[in-house]
């Protein structure tokens, strides 16, 4: 019976991504850079939204989101590279492209090391951009300006992505007051694990169900193989095994749209080919995501209590803002359900129907809009915002995308508290 009851919610989650446009694998068809996953830039675009139910008017936002567009996350990626080609030019072990990759990364290389880690121009503006939709989404909100409290993790791309949505905020409406914060204190609004965190959390971490068949997936394409015969006439002695290298060389083909290097390494890599193994990696990303979970309750937690706070009157904050990492992002789709992510299929082939990893792509946001109707009226509706997209969560309704906060909040309440 649980087995139906899954399919059955699968095939649910199916149709609902049809009705969004197209199943994930037409979604890459269309656009292949999305194969990059979390190296995805945020597509900035506007989609339409369901107008609300008559009378409702949105008075609340909480929000959560990852830093823009950033350079590779550790210098061993840079490091690797400029070791690997150097020895490769030096002994001859190049071939005509590999030469040409090697002149451009050794072109490039002094920006990337020093730029390791921070945001780059795209990132600042993808949160300008998604600022402003917001604004212009639910003008109602901001209207008569209003008290807003901004939260970043301690990273140094957290708070300047803070800073570039806080800052087009206010010039959306200079009446609307900002408090931004990047503190230990509020660590656990927005990365509970850091380890400066001064609350500690014991939550266990989830294994998803289909890892027990993973054997069953056979869509695998030898990438890796294919681009070290473009580089190299010989990995003979070089330094690293040849699928670290190859894993090297795509991580940097992924992340070069985020730093404006698209070209450097030619012809080496194609999106179309990154594409053909998204669906693999898809799988590891799924349970990067499904493990960390229940690590999130306390980001969830955060969205309950503030949100009530707001709707009994005891906080006149108009918005709550959160900005934070992927490794956050991530498990807390999945702990609260989005668009399916929390379904946790035996099948490896339908992973990719819960979760695409693009949705956790840079600049990638959770917004959490409140209505409340006209007066005379007690319930207050909660629609739930993905990436500027309307989205599907667990809680019973009859109005989607439009969802009681009374049940949203017995649900997710429920749900916090029965993690043991």
């Amino acid at each position: 019976m649980k087995q139906l009851i899954l399919s059955l919610l699968l095939a649910l989650t199916a149709l609902t991504a049809g009705a969004q446009g197209t199943d994930p694998l037409g979604q890459l068809k269309a656009d292949p850079k999305k194969a990059f996953g979390t190296d995805y830039p945020y597509p900035m675009v506007t989609h339409p939204l369901t107008k609300a139910p008559k009378g409702y008017k949105p008075f609340y936002i909480s929000h959560y989101a990852r830093h823009g567009s950033r350079y590779y996350w550790s210098h061993s990626l840079y490091n690797e590279l400029d070791t690997l080609l150097s020895t490769a030019h030096e002994r001859g072990q190049l071939t005509t492209e590999g030469e040409a990759f090697y002149r451009r990364f050794m072109e490039a290389k002094e920006e990337l090391m020093t730029g390791v880690t921070e945001l780059t121009q795209l990132g600042w503006e993808q949160h300008q951009f998604i600022a402003r939709n917001m604004y212009d989404n639910f003008p109602e909100v901001f209207k008569k300006g209003g008290n807003v409290l901004a939260i970043a993790s301690l990273s140094g791309r957290c708070v300047i992505s803070m800073s570039a949505f806080c800052q087009e905020l206010v010039q959306c409406n200079p009446k609307i007051e900002i408090r931004e914060q990047s503190s230990r204190f509020t660590l656990d609004g927005v990365v509970p694990t850091d380890g400066q965190n001064p609350v500690k959390h014991h939550y266990p971490k989830a294994k998803p169900r289909y890892e027990a068949n993973r054997d069953q997936f056979k869509n695998y394409y030898p990438l890796r193989d294919i681009i070290l015969k473009r580089v190299f006439t010989s990995t003979d002695s070089l330094p690293g095994d040849a699928h670290h290298i190859g894993s090297n060389l795509i991580n940097l083909y992924t992340s070069l749209p985020n730093i404006g290097h698209e070209g450097m390494m030619g012809n080496i890599l194609t999106d179309e080919e990154v594409a053909r193994q998204w669906e693999g990696d898809n799988l590891g990303s799924y349970s990067w995501v499904f493990s960390g979970k229940y690590e999130m309750i306390p980001i969830l937690q955060d969205i309950l209590k503030k949100a009530e706070d707001v709707v009994e009157g005891r906080s006149d904050r108009v918005a709550d803002l959160r900005f934070g990492h992927d490794s956050c992002l991530g498990p807390l789709t999945v702990l609260m359900g989005i668009n399916g992510a929390d379904l946790d299929p035996t099948d490896p082939y339908e992973v990719k129907n819960c979760y695409q990893s693009w949705e956790t792509c840079k600049a990638s946001n959770l917004q959490l809009v409140f209505y409340r109707g006209k007066k005379g009226t007690h319930d207050i509706l909660v629609k739930c915002l993905l990436n500027g997209e309307e989205a599907r969560l667990p809680v019973p309704t009859s109005q989607y995308p439009y969802y009681k906060w009374s049940d949203f909040k017995q649900f997710y309440t429920a749900r916090c508290h029965d993690v043991r």
